[in-house]
């Protein structure tokens, strides 16, 4: 458990840096950065929802997948 949320929090760090700096990436690029951290987010979402006292990580992990979603659907 420990591990997959390490590894969200990685995906959402790199997401961000992806946004913010100048990569040099595409439209293209940022869409599969940003379904790349969508998945995960999910995906350390539900393991948490089998952790008790793990809901605050599954929330937020939620909450970034969402924020993902609403930058692809920004792109078009």
């Amino acid at each position: 458990m420990r591990r997959r949320g390490i590894m969200c929090a990685e995906v959402c760090d790199a997401t961000c840096r992806a946004l913010t700096e100048e990569t040099g990436r595409g439209e293209t690029g940022l869409r599969v950065q940003l379904e790349w951290c969508r998945a995960i987010c999910l995906e350390c979402a539900r393991a948490f929802d089998t952790q008790p006292g793990a809901e605050k990580g599954a929330d937020a992990c939620r909450a970034c997948a969402g924020a993902c979603a609403d930058f692809i659907t920004v792109l078009g």
